[in-house]
């Protein structure tokens, strides 16, 4: 703990009179957007599986925890101890597989233990709806996900995979058919039913669909790179260039 002391220390003295004025004006609030962008930094180092840049975005996303708690500690609420030793406590009570007498067969028993313990924690015990306890702030694929995952352990779930298939096929539908109207507002509802099908497909399979997305996102972006390169070398923009030319490269960089 000798590098955790003197981290508390070099923020406690940026905090202080004589230190840094913009450490010094930051609360809880205002370091909310540096929280997530440290958090899909580090997301994103993970997937790329590169230590260097993942132990860095690491230590980026321990400082907020320090940040934080050294705000609260200024406002006599919580210290850095308080978070370690709330957060130690509850990682016993929900593993009595590990620290107590609870038997397992498998990770999934794990997980429905550790739900079960989790619902039943001060604080926790009086959640009705389905919704109670997650965070309306998450990414909307994520917050899909965790909702979809809550009705399916509640024995509201497919059969299998294929039902879910089968009801993408049918949003698409109805998708087409506002398409075809040209309804707009109907078109929102129903790709917004289309994406919830693809997020509860992904859950049934043991897909991320946040991870899934993102990969395609880079994909995109590489194979439209080829194009733009393509452009630049002919020395006009992507816009000008034929479009049966821009398909031509983007199938060759499949």
């Amino acid at each position: 703990m000798k590098e955790m002391d003197r981290l508390v220390k070099i923020m406690e003295t940026l905090r202080a009179p004589g230190g840094c004025p913009w450490d010094a004006k930051q609360d809880h609030k205002s370091l909310l957007p540096c929280l997530i962008e440290e958090a899909y930094e580090l997301a994103e180092a993970i997937e790329n599986e590169d230590p260097g840049p993942m132990a860095e975005e690491l230590g980026d996303v321990l400082l907020q925890v320090v940040f934080h708690s050294i705000i609260a500690a200024e406002n006599h609420r919580f210290t850095l101890d308080d978070v370690i030793k709330h957060l130690c406590e509850k990682l016993i009570y929900r593993h009595p597989h590990v620290f107590g007498n609870t038997e397992v067969a498998d990770s999934s028993e794990v997980i429905l233990n550790w739900e079960r313990l989790k619902n039943g924690e001060k604080g926790k015990t009086d959640r009705i709806a389905i919704s109670d306890g997650i965070p309306r702030t998450l990414p909307a694929l994520l917050y899909s996900l965790k909702l979809q995952a809550r009705a399916g352990r509640a024995g509201f779930d497919w059969e299998d995979a294929s039902g879910i298939i089968g009801k993408i096929r049918e949003e698409t539908r109805e998708l087409q058919a506002a398409v075809t109207e040209d309804d707009l507002e109907a078109a929102g509802d129903e790709i917004g039913d289309l994406i919830f099908s693809a997020v509860n497909l992904a859950r049934r399979l043991g897909i991320d669909p946040e991870a899934a997305v993102r990969r395609v996102n880079q994909r995109f972006a590489e194979r439209f790179g080829s194009i733009e390169k393509a452009a630049a070398r002919q020395g006009i923009a992507v816009a000008d260039m034929p479009m049966a030319e821009k398909e031509r490269i983007w199938e060759q960089a499949k």
